[in-house]
């Protein structure tokens, strides 16, 4: 059985939306797209860094990815993730999607999403996607956080933990800081009183 690995960028008020680009994701007038470049806190995550099997994604990150790195051929990360199994929960979309490597989970998240962890023996690392993230943690189908927490508070933007979001007990297990300032935490839910996720 696989894990759930949830990898994002986050300032220190909980906003995880836009950290790439300015204009990465304007929804809800947000204006502060690329908070997270000048720190390049990714290229220093080093051994916390989960090992990637397979992306999970969804919609919306997926189309965004697919839109920018494909074409950035410079950079050794376009190859990778062009030979990176990819799956994608979506209701809108319908097969065959065009990214090269990917496969498309039909229907509600936690049913598909639960059906793959039995199946595979790879860990899924999720980037982005926050509603399926939601929709995975109220389905406790989240075995892990690696949180990339940067020095800066933005006010406003979708949140990885929003108000009335599902309630969720973490268990710390490791801690490091960058050059940069940015604290790097990784987090087991606790499943029951005392139990930790994969333990």
């Amino acid at each position: 059985m696989s894990k759930i690995i949830v990898f994002t960028n986050l300032s220190l008020d909980g906003v995880m939306q836009a950290p790439g680009r300015p204009d990465e994701d304007r929804r809800g007038g947000f204006e502060h797209g690329g908070w997270a470049a000048p720190y390049a806190a990714m290229a220093q995550a080093g051994e916390s860094m989960p090992t990637i099997g397979a992306l999970l994604l969804g919609r919306r990150t997926y189309e965004d990815f697919y839109t920018v790195w494909p074409k950035q051929k410079e950079s050794p990360f376009s190859a990778l993730l062009d030979n990176m199994q990819k799956y994608v929960t979506s209701t809108t979309l319908s097969e065959p999607l065009p990214w090269v490597n990917s496969t498309l989970l039909k229907g509600a998240a936690s049913e598909t999403v639960s059906r793959l962890k039995q199946e595979l023996d790879t860990d899924l690392v999720i980037m982005g996607s926050g509603e399926l993230i939601q929709s995975l943690m109220q389905a406790h189908l989240i075995d892990m956080y690696v949180l990339l927490i940067h020095p800066l508070v933005l006010g406003s933007g979708h949140r990885l933990f929003p108000e009335g979001g599902a309630a969720t007990m973490l268990q710390f297990i490791s801690s490091r800081t960058t050059s940069t300032g940015v604290v790097i935490t990784t987090y087991q839910p606790v499943r029951e009183k005392g139990e930790i996720a994969h333990q």
